[in-house]
């Protein structure tokens, strides 16, 4: 246990004092931008009350509840701006819905990183992606937690989820911060992942990257919330992972030739551009049986990148247990080092996006075989009732557009017949992630957000999962834009 608190605290070595990325002044750049679709990296003033929305039909009754979403929303402050996406305060928000109303909220997680720099009026960390002159040296990961990745209520709290570090507890109801989640004495600090599964018995399970350390943490925690197990496991050339999966037996990982550099971060790079792409590790899949954590099989799968995965099954075979898992792939990670700055300056630059991808792990003969699906994708979401158990239908993001940095339509894919639905919202919509929200026994929901950056407005859409083309059944419009989020989850009321 000794071992896995260190993993916490070496995360990230302190910086040396390192210039920002350029000289270039971001901020001055993005304010003179006049593309309309800036608003959606632009940073929110304030919290924001209980607002009334204005709604077309009718939110059918199984998604009255409330939809927590978070994503980056403080962007710049003193006139520094950051130079990545991923940088932001995290500002979590809550929609209520119930019927022909909804009502939104929107509120800063007070970090201990925010509140010391908004009362300094300046910058005064560096950030997953930005390196300023003169910023503090990081003595442990939470230093620099900004809270902004994904949500999980759990155990009485709504939980603010980052990559790095600790998750952040917030009142449900008010989302009020109440302080860092502590899950055991010796797991202070320690990484928590922003993407726990829930398996169909409510067991969470998750994960945390110590990539200094080369450890990979592992969590098991009961539906109530308390932690069951949690260990951590060495893994050689240990790269960056922002997701996985889980079957009945096994948890799975897709893990991408990213790999952290020491010396590289010692020198003052960022922590992202610590990372060094080695395509001739492929991309490995570890494969770890649930019950016993020292039992595990790593297979080979051609080079790739990926952030998110959608679901994975398994069957027995007369070659022994395959796993089926699908996800998002990318041939190589330039988008998270180009694309994913150049916003943060108003800028636009286009490549072709991650397509769905259905991978098949033996563990039997130990070889691993994938299938490309001709659907460029992102945000997988399915039925949260199918977790880890055979599946046809992933939600997910789709079209990206000329003139927009991101989606601009909303699709539900077969994964195995490579079938799809989708509606495209107006030519200057961005889409966020859209959950599946189950109904009984018929084809369920599709619910989430989407930004139309022509009206400033963003806007909450509610879909029949077997007829997205048809458009939204209801849809509750916002007096105002919110910037780009990035996760969120549906809680029924």
């Amino acid at each position: 246990m000794r071992r896995l608190a260190a993993a916490g605290s070496a995360l990230v070595l302190p910086s040396l004092s390192a210039r920002a990325n350029d000289d270039e002044n971001w901020q001055a750049q993005f304010e003179a931008s006049t593309t309309p679709w800036k608003s959606a990296f632009a940073t929110v003033a304030g919290d924001i009350p209980l607002t009334a929305a204005t709604v077309r039909g009718r939110f059918p009754d199984a998604v009255a509840g409330t939809l927590y979403r978070i994503g980056p929303a403080g962007h710049d402050l003193g006139g520094q701006r950051y130079h990545h996406w991923f940088d932001g305060d995290g500002m979590a928000h809550r929609f209520v819905i119930e019927g022909n109303e909804v009502h939104h909220q929107g509120r800063y997680v007070a970090t201990a990183k925010r509140v010391a720099e908004v009362r300094a009026g300046r910058l005064l960390v560096e950030g997953f992606g930005t390196m300023f002159p003169g910023t503090e040296p990081v003595s442990a990961p939470d230093s620099m937690n900004v809270a902004n990745i994904n949500v999980l209520l759990i155990g009485g709290d709504l939980l603010a989820l980052w990559e790095g570090g600790s998750a952040t507890r917030m009142d449900p109801r008010t989302l009020e911060t109440r302080g860092l989640k502590t899950w055991r004495a010796d797991l202070a600090g320690v990484p928590f992942s922003a993407h726990p599964r829930i398996d169909i018995d409510g067991t969470v399970w998750n994960f945390g990257v110590s990539s200094s350390s080369g450890l990979l943490v592992l969590y098991e925690i009961a539906p109530d919330g308390t932690l069951r197990r949690a260990d951590a496991l060495p893994v050689s050339e240990l790269p960056m992972i922002h997701d996985f999966a889980v079957t009945p037996r096994h948890l799975v990982f897709l893990m991408p030739p990213l790999v952290y550099d020491v010396q590289r971060k010692a020198a003052g790079m960022s922590f992202l551009d610590a990372h060094v792409w080695r395509p001739e590790l492929g991309m490995r899949a570890l494969v770890i049986d649930k019950k016993d954590w020292t039992r595990r099989r790593m297979l080979a799968l051609p080079s790739g990148f990926l952030f998110h995965l959608g679901n994975a099954w398994e069957e027995e075979t007369a070659s022994g247990t395959v796993v089926h898992v699908d996800y998002v792939r990318s041939p190589d990670a330039s988008s998270v080092f180009t694309r994913t700055r150049e916003v943060m300056r108003a800028r636009l630059l286009r490549g072709p996006g991650p397509r769905l991808t259905v991978a098949s792990l033996n563990l039997g003969t130990g070889k691993a075989t994938q299938v490309e699906l001709p659907v460029e994708a992102e945000f997988p979401r399915m039925d949260p009732r199918l977790v880890g158990l055979r599946h046809r239908q992933v939600v997910h993001a789709a079209q990206l557009r000329d003139g927009l940095p991101l989606w601009g339509a909303i699709a539900r894919t077969d994964v195995e017949s490579g079938a799809t639905q989708r509606f495209s919202y107006g030519s200057q919509t961005l889409v966020e992630e859209h959950l599946f929200v189950p109904d009984g026994n018929g084809p369920g929901w599709v619910l989430g957000t989407a930004l139309d950056a022509g009206q400033r407005k963003t806007v909450l859409s509610c879909f029949a999962a077997d007829a997205l083309a048809d458009g939204p059944v209801a849809q509750a419009t916002l007096p105002y834009a919110l910037p780009l989020g990035l996760h969120g989850n549906f809680v029924a009321a």
